[in-house]
């Protein structure tokens, strides 16, 4: 089947914008070019708005399999798709956790039967996620699962982490590491800080997260194998990052948006929907995040979308879930906050929402040109929107961004040629 897009904004290298058609057939896009006359089953009018690459997200929550109250495969990638993303790895703290090559094709099915969007499935690096005991990597490996990951929790011991990084990379494999040392969380809920102090509850300290990279990354360089970095939030990580680079260890990192959009000093009352893990950090070190983006240190931006129930995010901030939902407005909040005040360019928010994820893990996707999968979101750059929480497409109403004004909305997406989300022209 042909589907012809006409009167589409193209982003060139140089951040020009031109008007240019896009003709995709079946899964592919078969030609980009000025005026396309070819006959086609659906013609697609893009009213001037910007074709950009669909996006590439290494770090989501479906919940599903045993969290269908928080999220379901369904409403999960309706999100994603609403967002512009047409490419979502799903974390394994699900119940059961795909730790077995079993459980891992049953999550396959799934997905298969309900996903609107391309799903890839991580397996845990520990049976359980309970840090004891590894999982089979090599079986799981040729499973076709995406990368091995403990994410929600940091793999304690460095044995334990020596001997998942040899067999990964034995298998081609990364291993995405959420790092916590647990002996030094100290029951936290916030950044150890300002906020912690006056709202006296129990803080986590940076030293948690860096102290966990530093001993991860000689560990690659011991072992070669890929290591990446979930959620960076700290100066420390950045610098022990970008020493590990120039070191030559092959290590990748990646950061939220509402890390680089926030920082502790947002939290002005117990509000749990500012409550996730990594916590909001001081301005320092939000900076320094926004830096080691844009000097390569940190190599693009995943959302972490990770949902909760109305009723679960309603406890007291000592007992509510760690997390916020993000993929609906993620390239919006971006756009806004960070391109339309000049702090980084179009291309670079391109780069690291679809096209550096894909690179750097290996994925054929990612790009938007003649050849590549029709992957693909359209934004009408000058559309405004308030973020209201009660209409999300994700279960999830847990974000600290209800009633932000932005502005570069997107208003179609296609995966693999398929229209999957179509919003106001």
């Amino acid at each position: 089947m042909k589907k012809l897009v006409k009167n589409i904004k193209h982003l060139l290298p140089t951040g020009e914008l031109v008007k240019r058609d896009i003709l995709i057939e079946n899964d592919k896009v078969k030609k980009i070019a000025f005026a396309i006359e070819e006959q086609a089953d659906m013609e697609i009018d893009g009213n001037g708005r910007l074709a950009l690459p669909g996006f590439v997200d290494v770090h989501i929550h479906l919940r599903e399999p045993g969290g269908e109250h928080k999220e379901t495969i369904l409403t999960g990638t309706k999100a994603a798709a609403r967002g512009g993303y047409t490419t979502v790895c799903v974390m394994p703290n699900t119940n059961p956790v795909p730790d077995e090559v079993e459980t891992v094709q049953k999550l396959q099915q799934r997905i298969e039967d309900d996903a609107v969007v391309r799903v890839l499935p991580y397996a845990a690096i520990t049976k359980q996620l309970h840090g004891k005991e590894l999982t089979d990597i090599p079986a799981l490996a040729q499973g076709g699962i995406f990368a091995f990951t403990d994410d929600g929790v940091g793999v304690q011991t460095a044995d334990l982490m020596l001997q998942a990084m040899k067999l990964a990379k034995a298998q081609n494999k990364a291993i995405v590491a959420h790092c916590e040392d647990n002996s030094i969380v100290y029951g936290g809920v916030v950044h150890d800080g300002e906020v912690s102090k006056r709202l006296n509850v129990p803080g986590i300290p940076s030293l948690a997260e860096s102290v966990q990279i530093a001993r991860d990354v000689l560990l690659a360089e011991a072992t070669g194998c890929h290591y990446h970095v979930c959620h960076v939030s700290t100066k420390e990580s950045v610098r022990i990052i970008r020493d590990a680079k120039r070191a030559g260890i092959r290590v990748t990192a990646e950061v939220t948006p509402h890390h680089l959009l926030l920082n502790e000093t947002d939290i002005h009352t117990a509000n749990t929907n500012f409550k996730m893990n990594p916590p909001l950090r001081s301005k320092q070190d939000q900076e320094a995040l926004l830096n080691g983006l844009i000097d390569g240190t940190i190599d693009f931006i995943a959302t972490d979308h990770a949902p909760h129930a109305k009723e679960e995010k309603e406890q007291e901030l000592l007992t509510a879930p760690f997390g916020i939902v993000g993929l609906e407005h993620a390239f919006s909040l971006l756009y806004t906050h960070l391109v339309l005040t000049e702090k980084i360019s179009l291309q670079q928010l391109v780069s690291w929402l679809a096209t550096k994820p894909a690179e750097i893990f290996e994925l054929p996707y990612g790009t938007l040109q003649a050849g590549s999968i029709a992957d693909l979101a359209l934004i009408d750059l000058q559309q405004t929107d308030k973020i209201d929480e009660n209409n999300f497409y994700s279960k999830g109403k847990n974000t600290p961004f209800h009633g932000w004004e932005v502005q570069g909305v997107p208003t179609l997406t296609i995966a693999a040629g398929n229209i999957v989300y179509e919003g106001v022209k």
